[in-house]
């Protein structure tokens, strides 16, 4: 018995309260990391590839796709396409580019998720290198251009849903993150620091 000194309603009480531990345990620690391996093994939920090269194969048969920006609430950038989409073949690789802005007196830090549509496409879209990889630092009042290379698995061309694909939309969501401990220490006026320190 787990609780064998428990009687009546004090026994269901306590398994009761042990089976929500249980379950929030499974639903933080477990859950969440195989949902992500889940995701990027089977492109469910629109998650990409990554690959170090480009692709063996270039078929002749072309998808469209579109450049998709937005910001998380609160984020003060801009942040755009500058191609809002381009024609490409499957097997060819692609070179897009999104421009930030930092209209603010304050470096900002952030990181940008992504998503594929349709869903079916994302484990058949492949990202060679792109800023969404590392965080991004912008200084005050400065524009980059962020770059995104990549290619559509040929494969795609062969699986039973992905075969009638001709439009891919690729979008992105930049949310504001902590500033890297050294960028921080930079931008700590110098009072602030030896307060700290004495």
């Amino acid at each position: 018995m787990i609780f064998p000194r428990l009687q009546g309603n004090n026994r269901m009480l306590a398994l009761l309260g042990s089976m929500v531990v249980g379950l929030t345990f499974t639903t933080i620690v477990i859950i969440p990391p195989f949902y992500d391996w889940f995701c990027r093994v089977t492109g469910f939920g629109g998650t990409t590839s990554v690959a170090e090269t480009g692709a063996d194969t270039v078929l002749d048969q072309t998808v469209k796709v579109r450049f998709d920006a937005s910001l998380e609430q609160g984020m003060p950038w801009t942040f755009k396409p500058v191609e809002r989409s381009m024609d490409i073949r499957i097997g060819e690789t692609g070179l897009a580019f999104y421009e930030a802005h930092n209209p603010t007196d304050r470096p900002v830090a952030g990181t940008a998720t992504f998503n594929v549509y349709p869903f079916s496409a994302g484990g058949y879209f492949t990202k060679i290198a792109c800023f969404c990889f590392t965080e991004q630092v912008l200084q005050p009042g400065e524009t980059v251009l962020m770059p995104v290379s990549f290619f559509i698995d040929p494969a795609m061309a062969e699986n039973s849903e992905g075969q009638f694909v001709r439009e891919i939309l690729l979008s992105y969501t930049f949310h504001e993150t902590p500033l890297p401990e050294v960028q921080a220490a930079l931008d700590t006026p110098a009072a602030d620091i030896e307060a700290a320190v004495n």
